[in-house]
């Protein structure tokens, strides 16, 4: 079953993010130690379970309790002491970013359709204007990453490999800078993110695009894209090399359980790792021809939950950093009621972003939408606005890109 509300707020637990599916009996004695019953999602219509408990039950669930606490702890240090100190501060606010990078970003979207058609035909790779267009986004992420990574929030179907590629590009740089890389090194990993599913292009259309899960097969054929991919981008001249990292170990876990190589712990190497992480996150939260993408915040959870085994337990946390717990696009629900999009992040304090306010707390849409700053918009009784809950994409019939300085670009 999938918990989806309790009978008490959501931060007077321990458990690290809203909402989440039940697979152990230590899951439900944790809940039976907070709660007297909770909702679950049983179809088209919400159960309520009650849930029994008695000492014995309490006392078995404070070990795992324990952990569970560690864990939302160091998840309140990530949110609310950055572990790393800040090499780049922001130069230009988000409104003004977008309109410097516009341009740029038009520019990356057209080229990427080029390189993989070119990769398809067997041509050459223009790397004179692809160093070019990754290094004006590089420049233009160490001003302000907020603008790119609202363009991240552009999305079609039906261009998904062309627009995954850049938006792979996009959080790659966001998240090169977040981690202080010199801004040689962010180009690099921007180059070899946007270059990563270039392999793709030699893997039949049909299974690139079928529309429910690979057979054996079929699964073979699309790892395949990793040494086409690697043996294309190595015959392209003035390619770094480190680029070509990100291509070669993007589908490398952690733990081991990766392809081609297998390759386990720091083998994988930084830039092989940051390429997992980022692939990982934009393709489970943008939707497919055979599924539909979870909210950003689900997919920092789930990454959140496959640390360790998957990807490297700190770089995951310097991402959920990076990105926010609640991502920009993110629809949500504040403490007093009302429901806004994300719209930008306050790196000091990043559970208090910028939130454009679009419904009351009866539903009713505002007149007209605003910005607030959750520094210092309060409730009626003087109390701090904080971010209730994260709502599921879509909700209220929300698009949250119609809330953002880059819809006229959608």
């Amino acid at each position: 079953m999938y918990v989806y509300e309790l009978d008490r707020p959501w931060r007077e637990t321990p458990f690290l993010f809203q909402g989440f599916e039940i697979r152990s009996e230590t899951e439900i004695r944790e809940l039976q130690h907070y709660c007297e019953h909770v909702f679950v999602d049983g179809g088209e219509i919400p159960d309520i379970v009650s849930i029994p408990r008695t000492p014995s039950e309490k006392s078995a669930a404070r070990d795992a309790l324990r952990h569970k606490k560690l864990e939302r702890d160091l998840l309140i240090k990530i949110e609310s002491q950055p572990l790393l100190k800040a090499v780049y501060r922001d130069q230009t606010s988000l409104e003004e970013e977008v309109e410097i990078v516009r341009e740029t970003h038009q520019q990356a979207r057209a080229l990427i359709h080029t390189i993989l058609e070119d990769a398809r035909l067997g041509k050459s790779i223009n790397m004179t204007g692809i160093k070019a267009i990754v290094g004006e986004m590089a420049e233009s992420v160490i001003r302000n990453p907020d603008a790119l990574t609202c363009f991240t929030q552009l999305k079609k179907k039906d261009e998904y490999t062309a627009l995954h590629s850049l938006r792979v590009c996009l959080l790659a740089l966001a998240f090169g800078r977040h981690l202080g890389l010199e801004h040689q090194d962010i180009t690099a990993l921007g180059i070899g993110a946007l270059l990563h599913d270039i392999g793709k292009m030699k893997v039949p259309n049909e299974i690139l695009n079928k529309p429910g899960a690979l057979n054996d097969d079929e699964l073979a054929l699309m790892k395949n894209h990793v040494p086409h991919g690697v043996e294309i981008l190595e015959k392209t001249r003035d390619i770094p090399a480190t680029a070509i990292d990100v291509a070669r170990c993007h589908h490398e876990r952690y733990g081991g359980d990766g392809y081609l190589n297998g390759l386990k712990g720091d083998r994988i190497g930084l830039f092989g790792m940051i390429g997992g992480i980022v692939d990982c996150y934009d393709a489970i939260s943008s939707d497919r021809v055979y599924r539909a993408g979870m909210s950003a915040h689900a997919a920092l959870k789930k990454m959140y939950e496959w640390r360790s085994n998957d990807f490297h337990p700190g770089l995951v946390e310097q991402f959920i950093q990076c990105m926010g717990i609640y991502p920009i696009g993110s629809v949500v629900e504040l403490n007093t009621g009302e429901i806004g999009v994300i719209v930008t992040m306050n790196r000091a304090r990043r559970l208090k972003p910028r939130i454009i306010l679009i419904m009351r707390a009866d539903n009713s849409a505002f007149d007209k939408a605003s910005m607030v700053d959750l520094m210092d918009y309060k409730t009626r009784d003087g109390w701090s606005c904080e971010i209730d809950r994260v709502l599921e994409p879509g909700a209220h019939g929300i698009n949250s890109v119609d809330y953002l300085p880059v819809a006229a670009y959608a």
